[in-house]
């Protein structure tokens, strides 16, 4: 996360998802968790906060801080500039009152982060080459040494992929010591402390489409086929209207944890308030369930009035401390177990009918966010051999309509019940390899699924 505001991109998707809603089971008072931290123990995952330590004076503050989460981040306390603000000199004062606030109160600590190439000290900054690399290393196995068996996890890197469309790194002094910078400081954090999970961590990597997305994808790959010690992934997850959560989210997460990685929410945030950003939360919260390796959410900062974007109100807890509309939709999700495996909702590769298609392609629909008045869904066409196109049809019921669809061409029959859907560029698919589309549908009472065919060229 940075102090100043990010540029953002505009997600693909329009539309929010989340994985699989039905309506949720009513649970006792017994069986509910009555906080975010309760709640989200009960699934096998934790919920933290980032926290700021000129605010440990702050009484609202912490009340909330430790009745609510169970994971703490250092919000600019471990960070580079406050650790070794002269080289050499190391100052942890900050980011160990932090972490004995935490440890005080039974949580654990996510340490963030050890090497950035933003808030880094003025000393840093005016180095290059080796003399940079050999500060980063250093850097690196000092702060990861002082902490080392007293946090749960370490942000090893931050944000060092580039925004846009090259799925390239950034361009900074810590890139321009070498290509295997990332990969050497794992090799040091992992040195200083062997048991510390250790994490790439990085903003607008949460739509599977988008190149940078696809660059880090390609890095981790990378890292676990040849042995660099990483063990998980972070996704910061700041969200606005100009980047919602996209309708792909769950499937992000999941296409990382099945390169033998957790993945974590780590510095979750949405602007906006009342019911359009609760169902933000709660999609959010549900792609986490659904996904095994998705160990844990934080939320960076705990009142808006605290946020490093306060004007947005992104947080669960308004100025005044009370709990808002999105509070109360994470941990309804949380108590049910929407999306969990055997929570009782439908798996999000669970399909009605079966998978259907010839022999050029197979049509696989899976449920998304639903609302009170209609739900979302994604139909994922795969190749079974080499095509040059596909086309996909979506048959919803007589008292149904789609309203909104997106990455495809649609047209319709005159009935309006039947959709089409065409590639909305090249359709050429690889053997294997697959493509999704994704709509609204307004189901006027009835919830049935729609049902699905492909045919290729």
């Amino acid at each position: 996360m940075k102090r100043t505001t990010k540029r953002w991109r505009a997600s693909v998707g329009a539309a929010v998802a989340g994985i699989g809603i039905l309506a949720a089971t009513a649970l006792s008072a017994q069986a509910a968790g009555s906080t975010l931290h309760a709640a989200a123990s009960d699934q096998g995952r934790y919920f933290g906060t980032a926290i700021a330590a000129g605010k440990l004076g702050d009484s609202q503050y912490t009340t909330i801080a430790d009745r609510e989460f169970g994971m703490i981040t250092a919000e600019n306390e471990m960070k580079m500039d406050a650790t070794e603000p002269q080289q050499g000199q190391f100052n942890f004062s900050s980011g160990d009152r932090i972490l004995d606030w935490a440890t005080s109160h039974g949580k654990r600590v996510r340490g963030h982060a050890l090497a950035w190439h933003s808030q880094q000290p003025g000393w840093m900054q005016n180095m290059s080459g080796s003399q940079l690399r050999q500060a980063m290393l250093n850097h690196v196995t000092q702060v990861a040494t002082h902490y080392k068996g007293k946090v749960y996890a370490w942000d090893v890197v931050n944000e060092a992929y580039a925004d846009g469309s090259s799925g390239a790194r950034r361009d900074s002094n810590l890139q321009r010591t070498g290509n295997d910078w990332i990969e050497a400081a794992f090799r040091a954090a992992r040195a200083a402390d062997p048991n510390a999970k250790l994490c790439y961590n990085d903003y607008n990597t949460d739509n599977w489409s988008h190149a940078k997305t696809q660059g880090v994808y390609t890095m981790v790959k990378d890292f676990k086929a040849r042995g660099v010690p990483i063990d998980c992934v972070g996704f910061q997850a700041h969200f606005n209207s100009g980047n919602p959560v996209p309708n792909n989210y769950h499937e992000t997460l999941q296409h990382f944890a099945d390169l033998g990685v957790d993945v974590q929410i780590t510095e979750l945030d949405i602007e906006g308030s009342g019911s359009s950003q609760a169902e933000q939360y709660q999609g959010v919260t549900q792609a986490c369930l659904a996904v095994s390796r998705c160990t844990g959410i934080t939320v960076w900062g705990v009142r808006d009035s605290d946020s490093w974007r306060a004007s947005g109100t992104p947080l669960l807890f308004d100025g005044n401390g009370q709990k808002k509309a999105a509070y109360t939709s994470v941990l309804n999700v949380l108590n049910s177990g929407e999306g969990v495996p055997g929570g009782g909702d439908p798996d999000p590769g669970e399909t009605t009918p079966p998978p259907t298609g010839g022999s050029g392609c197979t049509a696989t629909y899976s449920e998304g966010q639903k609302w009170g008045d209609r739900f979302n869904g994604t139909v994922t066409v795969t190749a079974n051999g080499n095509i040059s196109s596909w086309t996909s049809t979506v048959t919803v019921s007589s008292s149904q309509r789609i309203s909104a669809t997106w990455n495809g061409t649609p047209t319709w029959d005159s009935s309006g019940k039947v959709m089409t859907m065409r590639p909305a560029g090249n359709g050429t698919l690889a053997a294997g390899q697959s493509t999704s589309f994704g709509f609204t549908v307004m189901h006027g009472g009835d919830w049935t699924w729609p049902k699905v065919t492909c045919s290729a060229s």
